[in-house]
């Protein structure tokens, strides 16, 4: 019954949050947990039966297409871009990909942002949307500082979506959006094509019209644009793991917690890997390592009694013997930490050698 579903991915700016990472290869090919960021959504929609995904980037989607088109025939599913030539906020990328996104079949399309982690209830949305008949359907998820965001005002039973309100000083509610969208067709002749918010400016009529709903994401969320975020992320990811697909966790005497490890990686003797730690392709963790909270990217190699924690390791970097790196240390693309040197919230631009300590937070050229 469902017809040639299609799926817009904003995609957008240059991943500046999460640089040095995004020096190396543009944000939404990060990995996150062992596969591009990317990849975890494109797969949902895969699996409910989008057939084609239009990613909404306004740079460098030659890396983009080229990556992805090993996916496309993996997954049978058509990945294509549309380019801003200029950035267009988060409601211009759809108006700039219209014909792309509307066929004869009248379907809705999904919208989802490329920074956003969670189970992905896309099947329930669907069956949500077609029960409300209304113009677009978004999903929430209640977090507990909602002074931070902007948060949905909704009629609970219904989920009528009543007003939005930005960074409330006063409490109105928990609910925030939480960047998965499902949108009818007309909604693209709502939108011009300039630089417009799809949150400040087009949803908003639609409420004032009631045809907008809200459905409470189930499980958790995140979203993953940022460091910080990226490690919480991480935690919230393997903890939904562990309950719905334990069997890709590692078992064994080193794991503690929930642990992500690539079949390829190989792993010393008396070392201590865990909670929330995930090891790419090609890694090579020496004996005596301890890891905790972090992410050891591809061909990372990690020394003998090193010790990582609330850190991302990025891509052929080395950990030297006896280092310490911890407290939201980034390292880019091979980065080489010296024997007995201590990281505290170092981050590393691509290609360094790291020879004397770092003692407080600092970006290291």
């Amino acid at each position: 019954e469902h017809f040639r579903m299609k799926a817009l991915i904003l995609v957008g700016g240059f991943g500046t949050r999460l640089r040095p990472l995004t020096l190396s290869v543009p944000k939404p090919l990060v990995e996150f947990a062992n596969k591009p960021m990317i990849l975890h959504q494109i797969e949902a929609l895969k699996a409910i039966g989008v057939s084609e995904v239009v990613l909404a980037i306004n740079y460098q989607p030659e890396v983009m297409l080229n990556f992805l088109k090993d996916f496309e025939t993996k997954l049978g599913i058509t990945i294509t871009c549309s380019q801003e030539t200029e950035p267009l906020g988060t409601a211009g990328p759809l108006a700039l990909a219209r014909d792309k996104l509307i066929d004869d079949s009248g379907e809705p399309f999904f919208v989802l942002n490329s920074d956003v982690i969670s189970e992905y209830p896309l099947k329930q949305m669907i069956e949500f949307h077609k029960s409300h008949g209304g113009e677009a359907s978004i999903m929430v998820t209640k977090v507990d500082e909602p002074s931070k965001y902007g948060v949905v005002v909704m009629e609970e039973s219904t989920g009528e979506v009543e007003r939005f309100v930005e960074k409330p000083k006063l409490f109105v509610g928990n609910k925030i959006n939480a960047g998965i969208y499902l949108l009818n067709p007309s909604v693209l002749d709502r939108i011009e094509l300039r630089p417009t918010s799809i949150e400040k400016e087009v949803f908003p009529k639609i409420a004032a019209e009631k045809m907008l709903f809200a459905m409470v994401l189930p499980g958790f969320w995140m979203d993953i644009g940022q460091p910080k975020d990226y490690i919480t992320g991480l935690r919230l990811y393997l903890d939904s793991l562990r309950k719905n697909a334990s069997s890709k966790l590692a078992t064994g005497a080193h794991f503690v917690g929930n642990v992500l490890v690539d079949e390829s990686a190989k792993i010393g003797e008396g070392c201590l890997i865990g909670p929330d730690v995930a090891i790419g392709p090609g890694c090579v963790i020496e004996s005596g390592v301890r890891l905790s909270r972090c992410t050891v990217m591809r061909g990372v190699r990690i020394k003998k009694h090193a010790c990582v924690s609330g850190s991302i390791i990025g891509w052929h970097s080395t950990v030297g013997q006896w280092a310490r790196v911890e407290n939201m240390t980034i390292l880019g693309e091979d980065v080489h930490v010296c024997d007995e040197i201590y990281s505290n919230g170092g981050v590393v631009l691509p290609h360094k050698e790291i020879k004397s300590s770092i003692l407080k937070p600092e970006i290291v050229m």
